[in-house]
């Protein structure tokens, strides 16, 4: 293989247990000077542990061996940071085993950066690609930082000691502990990466403007007004000072260190100010500066220019085209945005796309009294987007509600998985917009996703899902202030019987129970009987929520009802939510307000809702989530009598068609389906009536008869199914009949399963979202509603216990008036063995069971169709990465 062609996914941009970052490629002959300028910066005891002897210096002969290889048998990766080397790691292919060595090698002032661990995860990629199982090592025994590497990494290690040197061999197939040592690492490093992004110790604007119609004189503006904690440096190459402080040249002139960089000068002058900022070892940028992916696809190639420039440079960047990034915490007090005011301290994230949206959304949240405690506005994304902040957000001790306002998904899959672990704890409120529209810039850089993924991605992800801005603050206020009702049962109290009816209504028609009659004390009851009312409501065991409904009466003011309703929700304890329309505030209402930390209303702070119906659907919301996070995660199964390998074997021994893809015949479909324990009822295709009756005959009577062709197979209303054929001579009439109608002399004839109601169950595949499992009961009303349900691969049994009893129409399979329930474990059991075969077979790009007859007796499989095509990219897959600057993550 040519030293210089290398499979182009091997390259990845990575983030480092320092929150830096590094680029990741494998080696070329190009790299000679560079890899011998490494070797020459490596210290005598790290060039002893790697080489075993002093090896002060590399001889040409090592130098081309090192610097050539062939990407297979020989395969080495090189750790760069700007045009440096920093590390390199390599594999060599022993013989013609399926076994490898491995070794590496860190620069000394960057070890301890998790490199190795890194160079391990894509060596041991590399290498299963290329048909390997198995590395080796031979580490020297005082080198217990590298033994450690290998020890940690979650794979079984076997260790074997001779004189001073440890021999070690693991096989490489990820294993459910490695997986979980890599993303926990990834979760670290990526959080410390935005913690760093957040926590800058000094801060240079560049494009400081005396001008106010600039954005450069609105960001240093805000930055001093919030009274940031470190030194704010100005850059403004005609002026010595800006706002009265001193401002320099260039961000070489600034004679300390900078964090962080906000650029706030015309996108044709960012890439001399990237040149600046890469010479000055600037860790984080902030391009609020716009003109890049939203104009074309000229500014989007500037944009991944500058984005791949700063990671390789150990830089993140959050932009371009952002409003800017704050952090309200007391020791920092950074605003790095075009808002004007710093919100409120509070403890909730908020992470959107949009920077004009971003202005609204923080002047929003200062007017209804919900205090922050980060926000991020990341414009075009190139780089930081969404997940990252999910990964800070997770173990940020300053932040225990999330809210997301989503133009469009970068990496969906990472979404799922960081979004469901992440809301075991704290909860996500999300908007997801750009269902029918999204901006070219954006367009650029996500991945098309339909709303049905969308739906299941949220609904597995226990993700609050609402449809604007208003309803994510309704819900966005109960989690702030309120503690999570124990259960659906809600008590309403009020002083207007109208508006306790409203409530009352609403929360039935969402699911809720109440907790007996709407308690009206009447208009003209004072504030003590107001407050007693509500005082037996929280202590009354049957309510879990509670909402209180309050016109303000014309004699007393509405001051004195909130000072009673406040004490009794003091001395109550806080242990139930509640949620009011009270003196027509939205909001935070002072009277309710109990002082927070920093100023805004804290824990045990009553919302208050302009409507009886705002109220009840923002305590509804959060109840369903209340029931998620409290309901059995379930763990992953894998059913038994399963076999991938005879699987494996019959999916790689078809040939895709022209077309790219291929459907499988009857019988190559139940062979795949049996190695997953999915059994299709008995059937024969014939082409005659005597092959109708024999078949039947060989079946056993009762038997039915089905077209063989798609558009009459499922339609009983055409008569393309004939049931319970129970002689010879109905054999042949629904033969003649069927082989009529189609032209075709193909027929199925079936044993009859056990009577039940008839379900269609599936797999069908997001090229960005992963493989969905859909189910469904059958019939035009359910098709004509879409009365489906998914679950995204991979699913837990209670993912599959919810899958089933997901669709409207579910109740019917659970004995609905009266009927004998169906089987519903043998239901989640198939579903199990689809979501298997999901997993194994990514080749499968459509998969349907239909019918599946559901009943008592079990869930029997009347049909099957299977497409196979090519597999689609894994983004959440495969060793660490960023994803590709502009591209999924």
């Amino acid at each position: 293989m040519d030293p210089f062609d290398y499979p182009r996914h091997w390259e990845a941009d990575v983030v480092l247990s320092d929150g830096g970052t590094v680029h990741l490629r494998p080696i070329t002959p190009d790299d000679a000077d560079k890899l011998l300028a490494f070797h020459g910066r490596l210290s005598e005891r790290t060039r002893y542990f790697r080489y075993f002897g002093p090896y002060p210096r590399m001889p040409r002969r090592d130098l081309e061996r090192f610097s050539t290889v062939d990407h297979a048998d020989r395969v080495a990766f090189t750790a760069l940071l700007g045009d440096d080397i920093v590390a390199v790691g390599r594999y060599d292919r022993l013989g013609e085993s399926g076994s490898a060595e491995v070794a590496f090698v860190v620069e000394d002032s960057h070890q301890g950066r998790g490199l190795g661990s890194i160079l391990l995860e894509h060596l041991a990629a590399a290498a299963r690609e290329r048909g390997l199982s198995r590395f080796t090592a031979e580490v020297l025994a005082e080198n217990g930082q590298m033994v450690r590497i290998f020890r940690d990494a979650g794979y079984g290690v076997s260790r074997a000691f001779e004189e001073g040197v440890v021999h070690l061999e693991f096989d490489i197939d990820p294993t459910e502990e490695s997986v979980e040592v890599a993303r926990a690492r990834e979760q670290a490093a990526e959080a410390r990466s935005v913690h760093n992004l957040l926590h800058p110790r000094s801060v240079a604007v560049i494009g400081a403007s005396t001008d106010q119609t600039k954005i450069g004189h609105a960001v240093l503006t805000n930055l001093l007004a919030a009274d940031f904690a470190g030194p704010v440096y100005p850059v403004n190459a005609e002026h010595r000072s800006v706002r009265g402080v001193r401002a320099y040249p260039s961000v070489l002139d600034i004679p300390d260190d900078v964090d962080l960089a906000v650029v706030a000068v015309p996108a044709a002058g960012v890439d001399e100010v990237m040149d600046a900022c890469l010479a000055k070892g600037v860790k984080a940028l902030v391009v609020v500066t716009s003109g890049f992916g939203e104009t074309g696809p000229g500014g989007l190639s500037a944009e991944r220019r500058l984005a791949a420039e700063a990671r390789a440079h150990g830089m993140r960047v959050v932009g371009p085209n952002a409003l800017g990034v704050l952090n309200t915490d007391a020791g920092v007090r950074f605003n790095a945005t075009l808002a004007p005011r710093l919100p409120a301290r509070g403890r909730t994230g908020f992470f959107c796309q949009s920077g004009a949206l971003g202005t609204a959304i923080l002047a929003t949240a200062a007017e209804r009294g919900l205090g922050l405690s980060t926000f991020v506005s990341a414009g075009n994304r190139s780089d930081v987007s969404g997940n990252d902040l999910l990964q800070y957000w997770e173990t940020d001790p300053a932040t225990d509600v999330v809210l997301l306002y989503l133009e469009s998904f970068g990496n969906p899959r990472k979404f799922a998985r960081l979004a469901r672990r992440l809301g075991r704890t704290k909860p996500i409120v999300a908007v997801k917009s750009g269902r029918h529209a999204v901006t070219p810039a954006l367009a650029a850089t996500s991945v098309p996703v339909d709303e049905s993924s969308v739906q299941a991605l949220f609904e597995q992800a226990g993700v609050i899902r609402v449809e604007s801005l208003a309803q994510l603050f309704d819900t966005a206020l109960l989690l702030a202030h309120q503690p999570l009702p124990a259960g659906p049962r809600v008590a309403v109290v009020g002083n207007s019987t109208a508006i306790g009816l409203l409530a009352a209504d609403t929360a039935l028609a969402e699911g809720l129970e109440l907790a007996g009659d709407p308690v009206d004390v009447g208009a003209q009851a004072g504030p003590e009987a107001f407050a007693e009312a509500v005082r037996r409501a929280l202590e009354n065991p049957d309510a879990d929520a509670l909402v209180v409904v309050f016109v303000p009466p014309l004699a007393v003011p509405g001051t004195a009802f909130a000072r009673a309703l406040r004490e009794v929700v003091e001395r109550g304890g806080r242990t139930k939510p509640i949620a009011s329309t009270f003196l027509a505030v939205e909001g935070v209402p002072a009277e309710l307000a109990v002082p927070g930390p920093g100023g805004a209303p804290g824990r045990g702070s009553v919302p208050s809702y302009p409507s009886p119906e705002r109220a009840v659907l923002a305590l509804a919301r959060v109840t369903r989530y209340a029931r998620w996070r409290s309901a059995p995660q379930g763990t992953f199964v894998r059913p038994d009598g399963i076999d991938p390998v005879a699987a494996h074997a019959i999916v790689d021994s078809r040939e895709l068609d022209e077309t790219g893809e291929l459907r499988l015949d009857d019988e190559t479909t139940v062979r795949l389906l049996a190695c997953y324990g999915v059994e299709v009822v008995p059937f024969r295709v014939v082409r005659s009536a005597d092959e109708a009756v024999r078949a039947a005959e060989e079946l056993g009577y009762p038997v039915a008869m089905k077209s063989t062709d798609d558009r009459l197979r499922h339609r009983t209303d055409l008569v393309g199914v004939r049931l319970d054929l129970s002689g010879e001579e109905s054999v042949r009439t629904a033969y003649a009949m069927l082989a009529g109608m189609s032209d075709r002399p193909d027929v199925y004839v079936q044993r009859m399963a056990p009577k039940g109601i008839s379900c269609v169950l599936g797999l069908q595949d997001d090229p960005s979202f992963g493989t969905l499992v859909s189910f469904g009961l059958s019939g035009l009303v359910s098709d004509l509603l879409g009365d489906r349900a998914y679950r995204a691969v991979p699913l837990t049994d209670a993912d599959a216990a919810a899958l089933v009893r997901a669709p409207k129409a579910a109740p019917l399979l659970a004995g609905y008036r009266g009927d004998e329930p169906a089987d519903l474990t043998a239901l989640q059991d198939l579903v199990l063995r689809l979501a298997a075969l999901a997993e194994d077979l990514p080749e499968v790009r459509e998969l349907s069971l239909e019918p599946v007859l559901a009943s008592a007796a079990g869930a029997y499989v009347g049909n099957a169709r299977v497409t196979l095509g090519p597999p689609p990219s894994r983004h959440d897959t495969g060793p660490r990465r960023l994803r590709s600057p502009g591209g999924a993550r």
